[in-house]
């Protein structure tokens, strides 16, 4: 982890929002009227303390999208001539083309059933509630160790005064929060641009005018790098609607991740001995030296792990797809597709938002490794047999692996795990049955042994297309 999780740091008090105004006397605002400011900071102080008080849980998410909303200010435009519907027209007609060229490249049927032309703001609306099932895990870790560290006699002191720090609290996280998502909602691309499906099921969405931005300098026609864009949505789209484990496990790891930081509750007692009250410079010295930072553990280093190949997996399939479907027909898509990599692979500030939110940085660090397997495995057995092995996570590529991407195409032909004798979605139902009888078996026993009662998730998960439909 490169960056601490929220609730473990500081917003920097240089730093104001963009459209933050100075006042009309200038930068120290000397001219306007005190008294005005003053009411406007007591109105916000209310309102703060209102939106706490009706708040549930660890983060206030209703200030963190009021945030969010404000720092945006004017990102609500669409771009591509924004103030008309030439935007959403063009989004939709990329998305048509892209469907078209994918269905020759992949396996896997259209996965969205709406596409859509977001703004900066409605990335916000659309996507929070996936950030509040990633966020929450840190945030109650975070609350809990705070209140935990506290002695007896002072949490019997502080009596009612404990549910107040709990939502200051949240108002604390929620503030954070805001501030990030409003960075992150002005440069992503598309809604699953960070290799999550952040946004609802089935639905496709770019955000032309991040794309507009994003397109300056490229030297490339913004239609060109539209249609490329849209081509990269859609196969996320194919690959999360058709590939039914796939969405639970990417976001399940990353909640197994945040709910295994812990904070070291002894380094409070340090923290408490370094402080003096009298300057408060000491304050900000101590909370930057590392010592409440949350303690990797060999839990979150395997679950780290597990995501990584798995985000790698998800990339460098999304990027073989692609480019098989665009390579011959948008003269710049090698261009384009060496630019997302590098975006991708170095970072930039949508990761390091993620970074702070979550407490990891979201980068498949191996995606070109991962892109190469994908790549040898269609070429040696087929763009069926490539795709099939999305059927089920035991037939998927390991991290060891993407280090012998060879091997692995070798070993699919030695074992004929894919070859025409076997039917892997055949073997998938018949593992989901036994797992069915298996979870009815011990709900029975749970329940005092009552007969007729079913594992209603027992049937779940079969995979919703089969290997050749198009």
């Amino acid at each position: 982890m490169s960056n601490p999780p929220f609730g473990f740091g500081f917003p920097d008090p240089d730093k104001r929002p963009d459209d933050e105004s100075s006042g009309a006397g200038g930068p120290s605002g000397s001219g306007a009227d005190p008294f005005q400011q003053l009411g406007q900071m007591l109105s916000q102080l209310g309102q703060m303390l209102s939106q706490a008080g009706s708040s549930s849980g660890p983060v206030n998410y209703d200030l963190a999208k009021q945030i969010a909303l404000q720092r945006l200010g004017s990102e609500g435009q669409l771009g591509f001539a924004a103030g008309d519907r030439t935007g959403e027209g063009a989004v939709r007609d990329s998305a048509r083309l892209a469907e078209l060229w994918l269905d020759e490249a992949t396996i896997l049927p259209t996965g969205a059933s709406v596409t859509a032309a977001w703004t900066a703001r409605d990335w916000i609306e659309k996507t929070l509630p996936t950030w509040q099932r990633l966020c929450d895990p840190v945030a109650k870790q975070v609350s809990s160790a705070w209140m935990q560290a506290l002695p007896e006699e002072a949490k019997q002191a502080a009596g009612p005064l404990l549910s107040m720090v709990g939502q200051m609290g949240g108002m604390a996280f929620g503030s954070q929060l805001g501030n990030a998502l409003a960075g992150l909602a002005s440069e992503v691309l598309t809604s699953t641009d960070i290799g999550l499906p952040l946004g609802p099921e089935s639905t496709s969405a770019l955000l032309p005018k991040n794309i507009e931005k994003f397109t300056e300098g490229l030297e490339r026609p913004a239609s060109e790098v539209l249609v490329f864009l849209a081509a990269r949505e859609a196969a996320h789209q194919r690959l999360f609607a058709h590939v039914p484990w796939l969405r639970q496990r990417l976001l399940a790891t990353v909640e197994e991740f945040a709910s295994g930081i812990t904070v070291d509750t002894s380094a409070l007692e340090q923290l408490a001995g370094q402080i003096d009250p009298a300057n408060p410079a000491s304050i900000e010295q101590v909370m930057s030296s590392g010592l409440l930072e949350p303690q990797t553990t060999p839990e979150q280093k395997a679950a780290l792990g597990r995501l990584e190949t798995l985000l790698a997996l998800v990339e460098g399939w999304v990027d073989v797809v692609v480019a098989e479907a665009t390579g011959d027909r948008l003269p710049g898509a090698e261009a384009l597709r060496e630019t997302l990599r590098r975006r991708r692979a170095t970072g930039g500030p949508a990761e390091q938002t993620f970074a702070t939110l979550v407490g990891l940085e979201l980068r498949p660090r191996r995606m070109r490794s991962a892109s190469a397997l994908w790549k040898l495995v269609g070429d040696r057995h087929g763009m069926k047999s490539r795709d099939t092995l999305w059927s089920h996570p035991d037939l998927m590529p390991t991290a060891e692996d993407l280090d012998d991407p060879i091997g692995f195409a070798e070993r699919l032909g030695d074992t004929g795990a894919l070859g025409e004798g076997i039917d892997p979605i055949a073997e998938l139902e018949r593992t989901e049955r036994a797992e069915g009888d298996s979870g009815t078996v011990d709900k029975d026993k749970d329940d005092g042994g009552k007969e007729g009662e079913t594992d209603e998730d027992g049937g779940e998960g079969a995979a919703g297309w089969e290997p050749g439909d198009a």
